[in-house]
Parts: C-alpha cells; structure tokens; sequence
C-alpha cells in the first residue's frame, strides 16, 4: 500500500497532470482547427456540446496528434484511461474486444457520449459498447471529455461525465496512411486511409471525400478473449463560403470470445488466464469447452450535418442520425433443466430426461434515430447556443434453443422467449456565456427533456415486461469564469444532473412487484477550479461534490424468486480534489501527471445477505440485513493517479515512460475486506522514429510495452456472499478480471 502512494506521489511531485495529451485549458496539442478556414464550419458540428476556454467545468481535449501517437492499439477507454478521476478496465486483459472506463467512481452508463454532437449511449443500458466501434480512434479528429455533470448535452443526462467526440474534418489537400500493427498473444491490425483533400473550387463550391478501414485480430490473454474486428469509416463533404453539407458512414463489426464470467479468486492464483464460459463435460467427466462461445454484433451509424453561416455572428447547425444494429450471444449450457426453457422432460429411448445441454442464441436487433437543430450566435460580450434534439429507439429481444442434447420433440431453432423496448426523447436547451467585465465571464445553460420508455413481450424467465415510464427533467447549470490574467483563470460552477432508470433497472423492479418505489437519480455537482498554463508550465486544481439524491446502487436483496434489485439509496456523495500538472525544463522533455484524492460515500445503507439454514443441506432462510451508516460506493478508489516522462532528444523520436496508479476498491457497496479489488500500479513505454522520406511521404515506427514491471493484478470482479443460521463460515464466490502481464505492441506506419 505504501508502494502505490509512494511511486504516484513521486510522479506528481515531478509534474503532474493531464497526459501531454491535453493542456487543461482545453487546447490539445497538435489540434487547432480553428486556426484554419476550411475547417471552421466542421468545428461548429460539435461546438453545441463542447466546452470552451470560458466554461466554468473541469475538462481535457485530446486532439489528432496525440491519439495518433498515443493509441497504437488499443481501444478508446485505454486512451482515455490516461486523464484525469478516470480508471479503464478491460475484460479479456488487453485493449481490444469489451473495455470500459469509468469517471470519478461513475460507471459507463453515467457517461453521455456524443459523436459529432449525435448521442451514441444504448437507449436502454445507457452504455456504449467500445467493441462495437473497433479502432474508433483511426478516424477522429478529437475528442473531449468533461468531468462531472458538464454542459448539456444530446441524449441520456451525464451523470458523472461527457465524452464528445469529433470525426476527422476534411483535409485541403490529398492524402494516403497505411498502417500494420503486430503485437502479444498473435494480436495484429491493419488499417489505410485516404483522403482526396479539396477538390472543385469553381464558384466557391468545393468537395472532400475520405475512407478508412481498419482490421484487428487477437488471440486475447485470457482463454476464449478472441477478438475479430472490423470499422470502417467513409465521408462525402461539400462547402461554399457560407455552407457546408457532409455525409457520414461508420461501419462496425465485431466478433469476440465471451469473457464476462471472469476467473474464480480460487483458480486465480494457479491460472490466472481460466475462463468457464463454454466449459462442458462428456460421459467420462473429461472437460471441454464449446468453440463457438461467441459475442457477435455488427453497426452501421450514418450521418447528415448540414451548417449554414447566416453571418460571421449567426450559424444553423441541422444534423440527423441513424443507427442500426443486430447480433447475437452463443452460448454452450451444460446440464440445465428443461423447465428453465419452458420445456417439458424429454423422453429419448424410454428414458426420461429433466436436464440437458443446451446451445442457445440470445440476440438483439435495433434501430435508433436521432435528429438535433442548434442555432448559434457569437458577439461581442455574448455567445448563445439553442438547440433541440429528437431521439427514437426500437429495440427487439429474442432467445433461440439451436440444439439440445436429449430431444424428443423440441421445434428446430426453438424460441423460448421475445420482447421489444421503445425508448423516445425530446429535449431542449440553451446556453450563453456573457462577458460581465473584463476577464469576467458568466455561464448559463437550462436543458428540458421528456421521455417515454415502452416494454412489451416476456423476458427470458417469462414474466411480463408490459409497462410503460414518461420522466421529465429540468437541468439548470450556472457558472463564473474569471480569467486573472492571460495565463490563469479560476471559475465555480453548480450543476444539475438527473438519470432515469435503466431497461434492466425496471425489468427487475416489475419482477419484484416493486415498481411504484423506482425512483429517477438527482445529482447536485458543485466544481471549483484553478487553472494556469504557460509556455512551459500548467498547472490546475479542481475541487469538487456531487451530491446524489435516490442514486440506484446494487443492494444484494433478492425476490423470493431470486432476483437481484437495486434500491435507491437516499443520500449518497463523491467528494475529492483533482491535480494535475505537466512542466518541460527545456524544450526536449516535459513531465507530465494528474491525482485524484476522493471519499465517495453512501449514507445510511442496508445490505441484504442470501441466509441458508447450514451449508450442508442449503435450504434458504430469510435474508439477513445489515445496516450501514456509512459505506463506499462500488468502484469508486480514494486514489486515483497517472505520472510520467516524454522525451525529444531530435527531430522525429519520441520517448515516453508513463506510470497509473489505483486505489483500491470494492466489488459491492459492503466495503467489506473480501469485495476489494486490491491497488494496483503498471507502466508503460513507448518509442516512435519518424523518418522524413519526401516532402509528403513519412514513415513511422513505434513500440510501446504496457504492464513494464510484470504485475499480475486485477482491476475488477464480481461477487456473491451467503451467511448460515449454524454459525458455518460464509459462502463466498468471487470471480476476478485479470490483466495482462507485460505485453508489447509494434507499428509501422506510412504516410503519403
């Protein structure tokens, strides 16, 4: 324990701060669209749901260049994972296939993510599911992420964070990228680019188009973290002085190993790579596993942005959206019971059968369209931003039995059950920042939004989903920025978030009858923060509280049919202080490294244990409650902390050595010594050389080692506990994610 204070405080001493990725002013390095003219139109495309130098809230902007150089691999939580109040986990053990990433203790369902000022969140689990978007980063031209409530925003309210993220603007001139990717456990990933750059020109009128395409291929480190994956990226542009009308295309296609199950803590030790899903046994009890354990999805997201500049002050901005998605889960089950089906026992040669195994299909086909209008005016003292945004969600659920083992009668491709969710969603908002005094700025912004969720159908233990949920939310956010001096400014803020409840949220209230005690979440976010950036120096200091009012958190108590609920805590909190810092003594090195010191609470809290008479025979009693005065929040580390070094000793080489460091944590909300995730603490390196060839053409060549020191950790997991009514000790079942060990990943990269 001493170790992880020791190496992260050491770091921050040195520098501290957001990855050289991002000054904290906003500005990422490498990217300054507005500086030139042909993109201008393309920055207002995002401009309704970005933060800006005068936004009185705690944010980073990574741009172009350092997600090139930063993201040789792996998927975008992995990028993100580098900022700051932000821990990434992956669930196989490497960046590609299911990733995630979580934002002050806030899981991915508090997270509202836009692309190109579209919300891209599930409409039902309110989740973005990276795999599904395989190596996003090869076709954005920037991304930014605002901690805590932010600014309003397209879809579902944030939560905890917002991720804005922005595809690449049009290129003046032509080009060509093509890239190959090797790497640990037979990873390896190709992608090429190509952009015509601006064509035409007569009468003003000039067309762009671009196309990427991106393979990746894994082994994975875990046993079955397979991952096949395909994107592809295509856009068609047209401007004029005072136009701009751009067609988008992104295409993903993802295949994956299941891993959700995780390694059992018992098993962990001795092999820490073992996975259960697909696992079987035959006649003689010898182990095997199905080989077609599979995830398999496939999008295809398509986009209109049209922008039309009335005056150099005024500008329409009119976007619609359209997403379609479809896919399914393969699954071996082995010896489950028919009536788990809604089957009958089978009877095969006068023999009786109550069990079977099983290969079931439990898939997923939606379509989700998005429509959004903002105007925008920028005067003197006064920027205003209006907009509105229209959402529609349809979203099927089937199950399918491909093969049984004992069949007698069973229909082929047997369906066991179906249910649809249709999410709808309205929702305005205003913005203006107003220049009170020089250096003084006022922030205002009120977001209106109506929904409806409609379920029909039964789910897959055939209870009726029917119901329908209207929520409205009124979320008032205010703010001052006072700007000290050319290089420093300090600005509060106080903002209002709410969150309706999830899909799976009401499907287990309608299960335990408890519907009518569902609540919607309120956070009060209040953000104090200094910043200063010079040449060689920044430095910034955030102060935050969000305070939580009804926050849903997993309380373990379960129907008498065995479901889980989540309750509705009254009061609960996450508090802390966020430092950051990067400082370059000359101009070939610069330490960088951000911390984050936190208490993240809940209050008044009871736990419900599974209680069995003894732990021979297991006949379940009563649950057995525990109240909590106070508790920690499910993964939410008093600690988190990144620190490190990059070095440009000449032109064209890069050296870096960056170290991440995370408290620990805890597997449920009981803060009890058997759900903690231990601390933990990895360093990466990285190198590139970049050899001038022409005067257009490069080539590039990286390396990058991740897990340098060898740990073997986990960063999650999952956990069920039981007690007895005979004293016997508790039953405890843990299964853990484990990481990587030291993994390497190479690239070689040519531009023309």
């Amino acid at each position: 324990m001493r170790k992880l204070f020791f190496y992260p405080l050491c770091l921050f001493l040195i520098s501290v701060s957001s990855l050289p990725l991002a000054a904290q002013s906003g500005k990422g390095r490498g990217f300054k669209a507005d500086t030139l003219s042909e993109r201008k139109l393309d920055s207002i495309i995002v401009a309704s749901t970005r933060a800006n130098d005068n936004t009185p809230i705690a944010f980073t902007t990574v741009g172009r260049k350092e997600i090139e150089s930063n993201a040789p691999s792996h998927s975008l939580p992995m990028l993100i994972g580098m900022q700051p109040s932000v821990v990434a986990t992956t669930e196989g053990g490497l960046g590609l296939g299911y990733t995630k990433f979580s934002v002050r203790g806030g899981d991915a369902s508090r997270t509202n993510v836009t692309l190109n000022g579209i919300a891209i969140n599930d409409g039902e689990s309110q989740e973005v599911f990276w795999v599904n978007l395989p190596s996003v980063m090869n076709f954005l031209q920037s991304i930014q992420l605002q901690r805590g409530v932010g600014t309003s925003t397209n879809g579902p309210g944030a939560f905890g964070a917002t991720l804005n993220m922005q595809t690449k603007t049009p290129s003046s001139e032509p080009y060509g990228v093509a890239d190959f990717s090797f790497g640990s456990y037979k990873t390896f990933m190709e992608s090429v680019a190509l952009g015509t750059g601006l064509l035409g020109g007569k009468r003003g009128n000039w067309f762009s188009f671009d196309l990427a395409y991106n393979h990746a291929n894994t082994r994975g480190y875990i046993r079955n973290a397979k991952a096949r994956l395909n994107s592809l990226f295509f856009s068609a542009s047209w401007r004029n002085s005072s136009n701009s009308l751009r067609f988008i295309y992104i295409f993903g296609d993802q295949h994956t190993g299941i891993t959700w199950e995780g390694c059992p803590i018992d098993i962990y030790p001795e092999n820490r790579k073992y996975n259960v899903a697909g696992e079987y046994y035959d006649e003689q009890g010898n182990v095997h596993y199905y080989d077609n354990e599979t995830d398999n999805y496939t999008q295809h997201h398509l986009q209109l942005h049209y922008i039309h500049q009335f005056t150099p002050a005024l500008t329409l901005n009119a976007t619609a959206h359209f997403t379609k998605g479809d896919g399914y889960y393969e699954n071996y089950k082995y010896n489950v019971k028919f009536s788990k089906y809604g089957l009958e026992n089978q009877v095969v040669d006068g023999v009786t059968y109550k069990k079977t195994d099983v290969i079931i299909r439990q898939g997923m086909d939606n379509a989700y369209y998005a429509g959004a209008l903002d105007m925008r005016y920028n005067g003197n003292n006064l920027n205003v931003i209006a907009g509105a945004n229209f959402s529609f969600y349809d979203g099927d659920h089937d199950g399918n039995m491909l093969w049984s083992k004992w069949n007698q009668n069973i229909p082929n491709n047997y369906s066991w059950y179906g249910n649809n969710g249709k999410k709808r969603e309205i929702s305005v908002f205003t913005k203006a920042e107003y220049s009170v005094a020089n250096g003084v700025t006022a922030f205002l912004d009120f977001q209106y939004r109506n929904i409806n969720l409609k379920m029909s159908g039964i789910d897959k233990d055939f209870v009726s989903l029917v119901s329908e949920n209207d929520y409205r939310f009124f979320s008032p956010k205010m703010g001052i920025n006072f700007r000290l001096s050319p290089y420093d400014r300090l600005f509060a803020s106080l903002s209002v978030g709410h969150r309706e409840p999830s899909r799976s949220d009401i499907k287990e209230s309608i299960k335990a009858g408890k519907t009518d005690q569902l609540k919607k979440e309120r956070v009060m976010d209040y953000e104090l923060g200094y910043q200063l950036e010079r040449e060689r120096l920044t430095l910034g200091i955030n102060l935050y509280a969000m305070e939580y009012k009804n926050q849903l958190v997993a309380t373990g108590r379960l129907t008498e049919t065995g479901y889980v609920i989540q309750e509705n805590i009254p009061k609960s909190y996450r508090r802390g202080v966020e430092l950051s810092a990067s400082y370059s003594p000359v101009n070939v090195i610069t330490f960088f490294g951000n911390m984050t010191l936190s208490k993240n609470k809940l209050k008044n809290y009871t736990l419900y244990v599974d209680a069995y008479d003894n732990s021979t025979d297991w006949n379940q009693v009563a649950q057995k409650q525990v109240f909590l005065k106070s508790s920690n929040l499910i993964y939410s580390p008093q600690l988190i902390a990144m620190g490190g070094v990059s070095v440009n000793p000449f032109t064209g080489f890069n050296f870096a050595l960056t170290g991440k460091g995370v408290g620990k944590q805890y597997m449920d909300n009981s803060s009890m010594e058997v759900a903690k995730v231990p601390a933990y603490f990895t360093m990466s390196l990285s190198a590139s050389q970049e050899f001038k060839l022409s005067k257009r053409n490069r080539l590039r060549i990286s390396f990058c080692v991740d897990n340098l020191l060898n740990k073997k950790y986990y960063s999650y997991g999952w956990i069920y506990r039981a007690v007895f009514d005979d004293g016997s000790t508790d039953y405890v079942e843990k299964g853990v994610y484990s990481q990587a060990t030291t993994n390497y990943i190479a690239k070689i990269q040519l531009t023309f």
